[in-house]
């Protein structure tokens, strides 16, 4: 067995003196495992950082096996993640993100999603607004998509303000003022045509939805917690924010 595919790299795990076990999230094959030889050398240790694109060959004798890489950088972006906090939690948390899903499963979206994410990264706000969105992507990937076209009670398109913890859909302002203090307030810029770039409060709140479904769906039934990067990551986002913005 053989294939030569792109792949983000998502982690790295020592096996061994010399191997590592490879993760990538790769274009047409989704999450896949490999071992990588001498992957624990200072030949390959930069190429092998999280976040960098790389051109993944593996072979193994079976299809089930873990099988063996051998790799070429394409992109080695990760060096430039150093200099910032944001950055580093960042793609440690969308790693996360990834390992919900099943391993050998394509999901091309979350490839390109994540190809976006990680080109503008250095950007603290940017990258909040594309990782909140990640997060209700995978929502979506995972069976569990939170309906934000229309209001629940009213069938409105406009004005959607908030969203039912309880089933997951819209709620628009009208619709949901009786009962506001229940609801999870929906910033605009995570509508499906939200176009207009957040604040910190809008960034707060759009974090505070993904994670309670996020949770709910998919961490606590795998007896899990939000994984600590995410809190690291946002209030890294905070700090790095303009005055303006952080304060609006």
């Amino acid at each position: 067995m053989q294939w030569t595919d792109d792949g983000i790299v998502l982690g790295v795990k020592r096996h061994g003196e010399t191997s590592v076990i490879l993760e990538l999230m790769t274009l047409e094959r989704g999450r896949h495992l490999g071992l990588v030889r001498g992957g624990a050398g200072t030949r390959l240790r930069g190429v092998l950082q999280p976040g960098n694109l790389l051109r993944a060959t593996w072979r193994a004798r079976l299809d089930e096996h873990l099988g063996h890489y051998a790799v070429e950088g394409l992109n080695l972006r990760a060096a430039g993640f150093l200099g910032a906090a944001h950055a580093v939690h960042g793609v440690t948390h969308v790693a996360e993100l990834c390992r919900l899903l099943a391993e050998r499963e394509p999901h091309a979206q979350v490839f390109a999603a994540l190809q976006a994410i990680l080109d503008d990264i250095d950007e603290p706000l940017t990258a909040a607004t594309s990782i909140a969105r990640f997060e209700l992507q995978l929502l979506a990937e995972l069976g569990f998509g939170l309906d934000l076209d229309s209001c629940a009670a009213t069938g409105a398109t406009a004005d959607l303000a908030y969203v039912s913890p309880r089933s997951g859909r819209a709620v628009s302002r009208a619709g949901g003022e009786e009962y506001r203090d229940k609801l999870l307030r929906l910033p605009e810029f995570l509508h499906a045509d939200g176009e207009q770039m957040p604040v910190a409060a809008d960034l707060a709140d759009a974090f505070t939805l993904t994670g309670f479904f996020l949770d709910r769906h998919a961490f606590a039934p795998r007896g899990l917690e939000l994984p600590a990067s995410r809190g690291r990551f946002l209030a890294a986002v905070m700090r790095a924010l303009p005055g303006e913005i952080s304060a609006a």
